[in-house]
């Protein structure tokens, strides 16, 4: 779909120079996923969808075949088909990515996490982007992510922090360290987590306020 991009305008630009990348993979929540890239493409920022390599078959379901596209667990695609490819957002595999590039990097839920941890690119790429004090954030099962990271890396995204995170795997963020809290969101630094899609709101306001000091 071409969509020409003086078709929309942002009632606000309060991130207009800000450059926010969010990590992606099979089986992602949808809403998690669009909701910040029409909350924060409205407030100015520059989106950046990162992806899995979609070189080779990679294990996905619901159904399999070569070269599906990043589908969410609801059938959203990315490219998303509704939305314009260079409208609202771009698309760039996660092994491009250079962390320097990014203001801040976003974890939607869903089940994509557990391809993403699994990913070496992806640890690297949100380690360093947390060394250099940009904004790391996740929702629900999203922070499945900084574990890995914290483990592989040495850091402390979770551990000794206050985070938020979806019911499944509040025994993992207890156990890596973290003090969880059932608060739709929770700031710590440059951490931000949510805890569900409900939580979006609060948890996407609570970035604009952090990337807006």
């Amino acid at each position: 779909m071409s969509i020409r991009k003086d078709y929309i305008e942002n009632p606000s630009n309060r991130l207009k120079d800000k450059h926010v990348l969010i990590l992606c993979a099979h089986e992602f929540e949808d809403i998690e996923l669009l909701y910040p890239v029409l909350r924060l493409s409205e407030e100015g920022a520059k989106v950046t969808v990162g992806v899995l390599s979609l070189k080779g078959p990679g294990f996905h379901t619901r159904p399999w075949w070569p070269e599906k596209p990043i589908t969410g667990r609801f059938g959203t695609t990315v490219p998303i088909v509704v939305m314009g490819e260079g409208v609202r957002y771009n698309i760039i595999e996660i092994s491009q990515a250079k962390p320097e590039n990014y203001d801040a990097v976003i974890i939607p839920g869903g089940f994509a996490p557990d391809f993403l941890r699994c990913d070496k690119d992806t640890l690297k790429l949100v380690a360093d982007m947390y060394k250099m004090g940009k904004i790391v954030a996740a929702i629900c099962h999203g922070p499945q992510v900084f574990i890995s990271v914290d483990r592989n890396f040495g850091t402390d995204i979770i551990r000794g922090r206050k985070v938020t995170c979806w019911d499944a795997i509040v025994d993992d963020v207890i156990n890596a360290g973290g003090d969880f809290e059932p608060h739709p969101a929770r700031r710590d630094g440059n951490v931000i987590t949510g805890r569900v899609p409900d939580s979006l709101p609060q948890f996407i306001q609570a970035i604009i306020e952090a990337l807006s000091e």
